[in-house]
């Protein structure tokens, strides 16, 4: 079983969005982590268009497609649409991203750094996974390592989860990652004994990633950003990019 890599490309369009026009170009971005061998490439495109906006979605699309990678895309289905932001469902029908990866962060959230519960009321969450499976899209559910109800997720339609590893890195960060890592490993265990995929991010990083693979079983994809285009500021993004596929080869990913 092989890891694979999404290169999250937000931060290129952030830094693109805090002065205007087209530089840096997210599209050529992208298309350099693929060409360093990246898996896939994930965006969140989100209401307030801090990040990648709807007008990047096309020509993201049509570079995964030439390159037969996946396009991820990440967001909250329950936020409503508004000028710039059709909503997330929306979003998908124009790009038919592979994955869709749903997020219940809101609005006024820096980044995401919590999952979905399943121990209330599912029934709006179910409408939505069906919404985004009907696209064709396979479905993640972004959730907290240890989250309870776990396997209700399978039960209302996803097919996979995306473990929320900020908890592990910071553990990591502060020298003792064993107990968080446990609780992914074991989130894992319990999604995959409910017929779920198991993907992971945030936070991920080179310090880290290796260490996480080897504890966590069977992780089908990592989502990286922040990290990997901090760490490219310094050696670039090809060499990055192929950074991290040495560690997925090294670290449980091959």
């Amino acid at each position: 079983m092989s890891t694979r890599i999404s290169v999250n490309v937000n931060k290129i369009a952030v830094l693109r969005n805090s002065r205007g026009g087209h530089e840096p170009d997210v599209t050529a971005a992208a298309r350099a982590c693929l060409e360093a061998g990246a898996h896939g490439i994930t965006v969140h495109p989100r209401p307030d268009r801090r990040h990648v906006v709807a007008e990047d979605l096309p020509p993201l699309a049509a570079l995964t497609a030439q390159f037969g990678v996946e396009l991820n895309i990440e967001g909250n289905p329950f936020a409503p649409p508004r000028p710039g932001y059709p909503g997330l469902l929306a979003l998908c029908e124009q790009a038919r991203p592979a994955q869709v990866t749903l997020v219940p962060d809101s609005d006024g959230q820096l980044t995401s750094d919590h999952g979905f519960a399943f121990d209330g009321d599912t029934a709006a969450l179910a409408g939505q996974v069906a919404a985004f499976a009907a696209l064709g899209c396979r479905v993640s559910l972004f959730v907290d390592a240890g989250v309870a109800s776990l396997e209700r997720a399978a039960a209302l339609g996803a097919h996979r989860v995306e473990i929320y590893t900020g908890p592990y890195a910071q553990a990591f960060a502060e020298g003792d990652a064993d107990a968080a890592l446990r609780l992914c490993a074991e989130t894992a265990r319990r999604a995959q004994a409910a017929g779920l995929g198991v993907n992971a991010g945030h936070d991920l990083s080179q310090a880290n990633l290796g260490a996480f693979l080897a504890g966590v079983p069977d992780v089908l994809e990592v989502s990286i950003g922040h990290a990997l285009v901090g760490e490219a500021l310094y050696d670039g993004l090809d060499a990055t990019v192929r950074a991290y596929l040495a560690i997925l080869g090294r670290g449980g990913g091959a």
